[in-house]
């Protein structure tokens, strides 16, 4: 005997169901049960099993819309059924002015559900259309003023929708389909025929409660004619309370069905007003509502092991279902989930999605790279390229990388491997929609074979559910001309996913019990943990996707927000009746996507005063422990020493000690280690190739002057070279870049623009004064001599231009970031080994240090060349005696240099410490 129902002083309500009629008619042989979902009919046969105790036949169990199915005679059509019907349908009614099938997509599903609403509610279509037409007109526009082309367009689409209403019913009656509208208004009409022919039965009606007009017909008439009961699962509490939306809908049947107003309603209990313990309880964010019903059950279940067959997790948020599975602890055996989990949830229905959208967004330069890269990277598509010895995604992910190539065309991609995957995933051409669907079957039928060897049990049923729904819309681009481009194909395939759902299997009577509201009906447990009871959510709130306006539908008896809140505070109230320990979560972080505050239904909860002793509330927040940031430290141990010896040996440049100057952390990780920034396409020409590039482009043209004194014609000869050399070193250093539009149109003519404006500052100069160039780019490495250390140290680098003015030794370095006067002015020398400020500053006198080493001098000077900042000219290294004084004196002489050589040799004492840890700077 299952363990469903095992309350300690109560049965559940379709246990009460079973009890009276088996008590009333003493056998079920002939009887028909009609319930609100089939997930009742589950619990209604264990429930048969349990009150019975014996072998017999068992009843006929529908579902309302099963039942109504078979009454009619028709078929439910799929919703991608629908929908092509109703393009078909329209598209012949207005063959001169239709939308396309991608656009009509965008209104269809609104007037599939405005039918299909219109048709369960048995509402005179030729009237409310009627009315719908007149209201447009009369919104709109003032009826005497002319009409422009648009105008009359917009007005013959709502005189239509009424011919269109009738023309796609009847095709769809003539291949025995119907919409959920158009199959119970059929099933009204054939009801006096089907009663006349099973008048032997028995009808029980368990659990309804909000019924549309053609329900409220099929059961008023069997109630009429037949032998039959409806019970009613709701607690005198609500039905006694005129006000209350839980009894909303069972209090206007009472009022206004023949059948009820002399008899009491059936099924009506007093269990709401038992004991209770319910809690309230806040948690910030959805996915913490998960953590926190995880702990609840491990809680529980240590106090309680049968605790849990007589739980039930409901979802509010259907969404959370994922985060809640993985949260579900390790201990609990046996959990049944009683709704589907959607399709396009799974990680196959991104990789098709990403397919399609490869081909959309293809131009004539091909694709661009981050849709390759996003394509590429998706894991099952790494599966499918994997081979034993390569994985062709890595290899052109790592090319496209490296060769910087923002467009892709196929003949790049057959560069790199040319595997039968490949042709399928990557074509010259842009694949109609029949051959793009065949795609998608060759690449599941290739990661079916794949995901066997592996023996992936989860991802071959995903694959599974997918291979049924490509064939699916195969089907579909055969039958329809109109689905001609991959945009629409995209539309139908995301319809398709919303509506698909991988079903779990288990024991539905056993272990925890995971559901929605919906799933919720007519089922009863000990202790229920409701989540995301927020508004917005419980009840859903005031949308109205519908082309029938508000006062249109109240006066044709069509639902509006506000039946839907009553629905909604049913099954809320409902769940709540016999249960004992109900757990209410809500959250309170909410923004526009997750729901509002929490929801009124709490609030009315609150305000009950029969039920305030048995509520607690509580807000669940996180331990909040202020985090206090410790810089990050690396002791130097023999291994680190060793590592730094060698680098030493190597090579100290100015950059790496100004990289230590600034965080000896990002020294350690970078010039140490070696660790790189990871390789990524520019997409526009990146500030650290831009310099490379106006380096590259003043040594090509400076080069020929070398050891000669620069004139204006040269420099003139040189200018007219500037946008050639340019481009030649864009193409480069910006491999596979495309400098012909865009940004990287506009950093070309930067670099030409900087260059041209710094040689007319030259051609200034030379005007004035003899410059003499010495030396471009030369490379310099001398040792230093340290006695501290038993190691060699050696400094390193590369000068961009050594040359002469008027006589002056000059060390000039190009900078093409901003760099003030402040940069390299020096007050206090110790500032420069400890103030990242001074870099430049350092770096300039790490170059005279190593010019100084191989060429006598008595004095020089060196500046800096800043390209956005040229204006300023070359602005010189220089030493002041205070902040405030206006005198700088630029001269680098033999005491600067001993100034200078004492910071380095601290500096690099410092670095080669052991006892000096490598610690974190705030950069």
């Amino acid at each position: 005997m299952s363990g469903l129902f095992l309350f300690l002083d109560m049965q559940s309500f379709l246990e009460e169901v079973v009890a009276a009629v088996w008590k009333k008619q003493g056998t079920l042989e002939e009887t028909i049960f009609i319930l609100p979902s089939k997930r009742a009919g589950t619990f209604l046969r264990n429930a048969i099993a349990h009150i019975t105790q014996k072998t017999l036949f068992a009843p006929d169990i529908y579902s309302i819309e099963s039942f109504v199915e078979h009454l009619s005679g028709l078929s439910y059509a799929n919703n991608t059924q629908q929908l092509f019907e109703l393009y078909s349908t329209y598209a012949n009614q207005t063959p001169d002015k239709k939308d396309d099938f991608f656009t009509f997509s965008k209104w269809g599903q609104t007037l599939l559900q405005d039918f299909n609403e219109v048709d369960r509610y048995l509402v005179d279509t030729e009237k409310l259309f009627s009315n719908l037409y007149d209201i447009q007109q009369i919104s709109h526009w003032s009826p005497d003023a002319p009409k422009t082309k648009m105008m009359e367009d917009y007005q013959q689409f709502w005189k239509n929708l009424n011919p269109l209403y009738k023309a796609f019913n009847n095709n769809l009656l003539k291949k025995g389909l119907g919409h959920q509208g158009l199959v119970y208004r059929q099933a009204v009409k054939k009801l006096e025929d089907y009663i006349a022919s099973n008048k032997n039965k028995t009808y029980i009606f368990v659990g309804f409660n909000a019924l549309n007009t053609a329900e409220i017909t099929i059961i008023q008439k069997i109630l009429a004619q037949c032998k039959s009961d409806i019970y009613w699962d709701l607690d005198n509490y609500f039905l006694d309370d005129s006000a209350h939306d839980a009894s909303f809908f069972i209090r206007q049947h009472q009022r206004t069905w023949p059948q009820l107003q002399n008899h009491g309603l059936l099924g009506i209990s007093d269990h709401f007003l038992g004991d209770k313990n319910i809690h309230i309880i806040g948690v910030p964010k959805n996915v913490s509502q998960t953590k926190y019903v995880s702990g609840l059950l491990s809680t529980r279940l240590k106090k309680d092991e049968n605790f849990i067959k007589k739980t039930a997790v409901v979802l509010g948020d259907e969404s959370l279902l994922n985060p809640l599975l993985n949260s579900i602890p390790e201990d609990l055996k046996g959990v049944n989930i009683t709704m589907g989990y959607p399709l396009n949830k799974t990680p196959l229905a991104s990789l098709f999605y990403q397919f399609m959208d490869l081909y959309i967004k293809k131009d004539s330069h091909g694709w661009f790279y981050k849709s390759v890269l996003a394509f590429l990277s998706h894991p099952y598509i790494n599966i499918l390229l994997d081979k034993e010895t390569k994985n062709d995604a890595e290899i052109i992910i790592e090319t496209i990388k490296a060769q910087n190539w923002a467009y892709i065309d196929i003949d790049k991609i057959r560069s790199l491997a040319t595997s039968e995957q490949l042709s399928i995933l990557f074509s010259e051409e842009i694949p109609n929609p029949e051959k793009f669907v065949k795609k998608c079957l060759a690449i599941i039928l290739d990661l079916k074979d794949k995901l066997q060897v592996s023996n992936n049990a989860l991802s071959l049923e995903y694959l599974y559910h997918f291979y049924t729904l490509f064939n699916q819309l195969l089907d579909v681009v055969q039958q329809h001309s109109f689905i001609d481009d991959l945009k629409s194909l995209q539309s139908i395939y995301k319809e398709l996913l919303s509506s698909e759902t991988l079903d779990f299997k288990g024991e539905p009577l056993q272990g925890l019990q995971i559901m929605g509201m919906l799933e919720s009906r007519n089922l009863d447990f000990e202790t229920v943990i409701l989540t995301s009871v927020n508004e917005g959510i419980l009840p859903s709130g005031k949308s109205n996707n519908s082309f029938i306006p508000f006062d249109l539908k109240s006066a044709f008896g069509l639902p509006t927000y506000k039946e839907k809140d009553a629905v909604y505070t049913y099954h809320f109230y409902r769940l709540l009746q016999r249960a004992k320990n109900i757990y209410l979560l809500y959250n309170t972080e909410p923004d526009v996507l997750e729901g509002g505050e929490r929801s009124r239904l709490i609030s009315q909860l609150l305000t009950d005063q029969n039920m305030m002793g048995k509520i607690s509330q509580t807000i669940i927040a996180p331990a909040i422990s202020p985090t206090i940031k410790t810089m990050e430290r690396i002791d130097k141990d023999a291994a680190l020493i060793e590592l730094i010896e060698k680098y030493a040996s190597k090579g100290f440049s100015p950059t790496s000690l100004s990289n230590y100057i600034r965080n000896p952390i990002s020294f350690y990780k970078k010039n140490l280690l070696g660790i790189e920034d990871l390789s990524e396409v520019e997409e526009t020409v990146a500030a650290n190739t831009l310099g490379t590039i106006v380096h590259d482009t003043l040594e090509e043209i400076y080069k020929p002057f070398i050891g000669h004194v620069l004139t204006v014609d040269l420099l003139i000869q040189g200018k007219s070279l500037i946008r050639t050399i340019v481009e030649s070193h864009f193409l480069n250093s910006y491999k596979g870049g495309d400098i012909s539009y865009g940004k990287n149109l506009i950093a070309f003519n930067v670099v030409v623009r900087y260059i041209e404006n710094f040689i007319d500052l030259e051609i200034a100069d030379v005007k004035r004064h003899q410059i003499k160039i010495i030396g471009l780019e030369e490379s310099y490495q001398i040792n230093l001599d340290m006695p501290q250390l038993n190691f060699p140290v050696v400094l390193k680098g590369k000068l961009d231009r050594i040359d002469e003015k008027d006589g002056t030794l000059r060390i000039i370095d190009y900078k093409t970031g901003k760099v003030e006067n402040k940069n390299v002015t020096i007050v206090d020398w110790q500032e420069i080994r400890t103030e990242y400020d001074q870099s430049k500053a350092f770096q300039l006198l790490c170059y005279a240090t190593m010019y100084a080493k191989t060429n006598p001098f008595n004095h020089i000077v060196a500046g800096i060349i800043s390209f956005k900042n040229l204006g300023s000219g070359l602005q010189y290294f220089g030493t002041k005696d205070s902040k405030a004084s206006r005198k700088t004196d630029t001269v680098i002489t033999q005491d600067t240099m001993l100034a200078f050589g004492e910071q380095l040799e601290e500096l690099i004492l410092e670095i080669c410490n052991p006892d000096i840890p490598f610690v974190e700077k705030e950069v």
